[in-house]
């Protein structure tokens, strides 16, 4: 039995011990408490990313497991313990494809699950996904990705609008995966039929949707005031305002927003051109958008950046930016090892300074070795 950290502000689901310790037993967490001499450092659960496609370079579009290996790696680094991979918009047998190459990392524990972004996806709101490969969820199509990705695929988002959308919804709820209404046009009305039908998420809230409107109210506020769903949000400071987070985690509680980073292959790389599903994109000052429309195109975010974002900017305390970085994610995925500082869950932790940089990160009750 080992004590990792003594001493440190700890971020329990109850409070924060300042200062506290954790105890750690293999790859469980022991005990917790309060206690011991202040270090300055501050420990937060591991955080839990439910939507990315790559970083450090590398991007889990390519089917190549030891590239989906080094973005996960390029990200553990950065304080994510749990990685959901996210595809984006293809052709079917390369959808198929891709699935199949992730399942095995599924099976090993490196990736904690896929997450289908598209086809079934609104033209009008495709954002950076290749409109040529874009169709409407049939549901034999939709089955037969639903079963090439098995157990490992864990979330599909979809435009509910569409033909045979809402049915789409019902076959990936039956799947046993999360639901996901995103890059949609729909209505206020449709997105609360889709929520009926059993979607319990709204992908990256506000961008690839339609706007909000005081007499056509739309997604936003349809996935808003339903206390079945959560929302993502991206926190970069590019994508939403920081008024904006504030007001959605006031609106719909803690419990019901997950902060996301939807990085791609260019996250840690610096600006320059690069590729995202066929279509170039030119990051620059680390925004990255399309190069032929001028479209936001995924992020270059890392989850510790949101996590201070959602501190320094948008001003929440310490144990609500935990909670959408952590605790909520994990739940929109059912995983019910992870996600808080209390004892019999998985021992993944995170260490920060006093600016909430990371200095270490603990995944399964290792320290993962080299810098962020």
């Amino acid at each position: 039995m080992i004590t990792p950290l003594a001493g440190a502000r700890v971020v329990t689901p109850a409070r924060v011990l300042d200062p506290g310790w954790v105890e750690v037993a293999g790859d469980r967490i022991a005990a917790v408490g309060p206690g011991g001499t202040s270090t300055g450092l501050t420990v937060v659960p591991g955080f839990v990313d439910i939507h990315v496609h790559g970083g450090g370079g590398a991007s889990f579009l390519t089917a190549d497991p030891d590239e989906a290996a080094r973005a996960v790696g390029f990200h553990r680094h950065h304080g994510t313990t749990t990685t959901l991979a996210s595809l984006l918009t293809a052709p079917l047998d390369t959808l198929e494809r891709q699935l199949s190459a992730l399942t095995d990392l599924c099976a090993d524990g490196l990736l904690a699950g896929i997450h289908l972004e598209g086809p079934w996806l609104s033209n009008a709101r495709r954002g950076a996904h290749d409109p040529a490969f874009l169709r409407p969820p049939a549901l034999p199509e939709v089955r037969r990705l639903l079963t090439a990705g098995g157990s490992a695929l864990r979330m599909v988002t979809l435009a509910p609008e569409l033909d045979g959308g809402l049915d789409a919804v019902r076959a990936v709820v039956a799947a046993g995966a999360v639901a996901a209404v995103g890059h949609t046009d729909a209505t206020y009305e449709v997105a609360r039929a889709s929520i009926d039908a059993g979607a319990r998420l709204g992908t990256h809230l506000f961008n690839g949707m339609r706007p909000v409107h005081h007499r056509e109210p739309g997604p936003v506020m349809a996935l808003l005031e339903d206390d079945r769903v959560a929302v993502e949000l991206v926190n970069d400071g590019t994508h939403l305002h920081p008024a904006i987070v504030r007001a959605v985690v006031a609106a719909a509680g803690p419990d019901r927003v997950a902060l996301i980073t939807d990085a791609i292959a260019a996250a840690g790389m610096g600006d320059g051109e690069y590729e995202l599903g066929g279509l170039r994109v030119r990051v620059g000052d680390g925004v990255a958008r399309l190069a032929n429309t001028g479209s936001i195109a995924g992020s270059t975010l890392t989850i510790d950046a949101a996590f201070r974002h959602a501190v320094a900017d948008v001003g929440l305390p310490l144990e609500v930016a935990a909670r959408l970085t952590s605790a909520t994610p994990a739940r929109v995925l059912g995983l019910g090892d992870v996600g808080a500082i209390e004892p019999g869950r998985r021992a993944d932790l995170v260490v920060l300074d006093e600016k909430l940089e990371v200095v270490a990160v603990m995944a399964r009750g290792a320290w993962v070795e080299g810098p962020p």
